[in-house]
């Protein structure tokens, strides 16, 4: 197979899948040098930066370019349509000796910009995936996604809840009957690793930093479904029970990551005593709280009651079976499989 010195690929990436790595490890091992255009429309439904940003991320060997200014789809929508694209192509990246790609308009760019088109699966017969059947249903493509991507479309149900109401115990279930995986409260873990008193709201934001690193890397890992125990509106909460006040971003942040439904706990289980455990007889008034809390944000949140963890878990399943339904096998066929 020949070999290029300059290469060049263009694409909308919405989002980025395995065919389109496929497309872009292939050129990338017959050039010396290869530039990927990720081109966008501001009402587009994945903003470009975004797709920017995951193609940057899987490739830091190649030299990938956002380009965000308007410019026509189709040829029919302006007379000059492939001058104007030679111009901005050449504007973005330097001129290529070979153009990849497996769609026919390869041909007629490469004929505009004077050099090879190389054709690279047409037929789709190697993935059989595009990114108009990601958008559609990302949950049945899920193998064909990449961990940034799978990120962006998992679902997330977020648990929280007044101490020792079964918030843990219930995120471990949750996440073993969906085969995926779940977020731990990062405080626990902090207060166990010689920080066993918080002293100051700089106790808060290390914890609150954990919490969301913890979150997006699990985000990464989960099979369609993320368990996360806590959030950042939870963390904002003790925050305040402790010192008074929140820093600011923590508390901006509780109101922007959105979560697909949250499961909050009732305390209509026994108090179980722990070291990170201090307000046994205020339960009830930090449900409250966080029933304000959640109203207050607009989330969409069930109550989950019940006498023992069976119970609990029957209730979850049956304030998530909305969200998940589509996304995950029937849980009878899991059950069946277990």
């Amino acid at each position: 197979m020949d070999r290029f010195k300059e290469g060049l690929i263009i694409g909308k990436f919405m989002p980025i899948h395995a065919g389109h790595q496929h497309l872009i490890d292939t050129g990338r091992a017959r050039v010396e040098r290869l530039t990927v255009l990720v081109c966008s429309h501001y009402w587009e439904p994945i903003p470009g930066e975004k797709r920017y940003e995951w193609v940057k991320e899987m490739n830091p060997d190649v030299n990938v370019v956002w380009v965000s200014e308007e410019l026509p789809s189709q040829p029919e929508e302006h007379p000059d349509f492939w001058d104007i694209w030679r111009r901005a192509i050449l504007k973005y990246a330097p001129k290529p000796d070979a153009i990849f790609s497996s769609e026919d308009y390869g041909y007629k760019l490469a004929e505009a910009l004077g050099c090879v088109h190389v054709c690279v699966d047409p037929r789709r017969e190697r993935y059989h995936i595009s990114g108009e059947k990601v958008r559609a249903d990302p949950y049945k493509w899920w193998d064909f996604i990449p961990p940034p991507v799978k990120a962006y479309y998992v679902k997330r149900i977020c648990i929280v809840g007044p101490e020792s109401t079964g918030k843990t115990t219930l995120a471990a279930a949750l996440a073993k009957q969906l085969k995926t995986v779940w977020v731990p409260e990062y405080a626990v873990e902090y207060l166990k690793n010689g920080n066993s008193d918080l002293k100051s709201l700089d106790d808060i934001e290390r914890i609150a930093r954990g919490q969301i690193k913890s979150e997006d890397t699990a985000a990464r890992l989960a099979n369609r479904v993320l368990i996360c125990d806590t959030d950042m509106m939870t963390t904002a909460i003790w925050s305040k029970h402790y010192f008074g006040s929140c820093p600011e971003w923590i508390v901006e942040e509780s109101f922007s990551r959105k979560y697909d439904l949250y499961l909050l706990t009732d305390i209509d289980v026994p108090w179980i005593e722990s070291l990170w455990r201090d307000c046994p007889d205020r339960r009830q008034e930090f449900l409250e709280i966080f029933k304000m809390e959640l109203t207050l944000r607009g989330r969409h949140y069930v109550v989950i009651s019940g006498r023992n963890q069976e119970e609990r878990l029957s209730s979850a399943w049956e304030g998530i079976e909305g969200v998940v339904n589509g996304c995950i096998a029937d849980r009878a066929v899991q059950n069946e499989e277990e």
